[in-house]
């Protein structure tokens, strides 16, 4: 799932809460949802953990080897 098609599911002040427990504030949030800006590696695994692993590392930070830091690499 993307993170755009996450937020759009929760109303004002779920996604208020949502962007608290993140660490960050509602308009960064929507600023890398909206992809204008690109979320720090923290925040990425913030998104995954808050999100249950709905909105996974890997779609918020593609550039990152997320399998070799989960011992996953090949």
């Amino acid at each position: 799932m993307t993170l755009i098609d996450f937020i759009k599911g929760l109303d004002k002040e779920a996604l208020e809460g949502f962007a608290a427990c993140c660490g960050t504030s509602l308009g960064q949030l929507k600023q890398v949802a909206y992809g204008h800006r690109r979320a720090s590696a923290a925040l990425s695994i913030s998104l995954d953990r808050e999100t249950g692993g709905r909105v996974p590392c890997e779609e918020t930070r593609p550039d990152i080897d997320w399998a070799y830091l989960r011992g996953k690499a090949a």
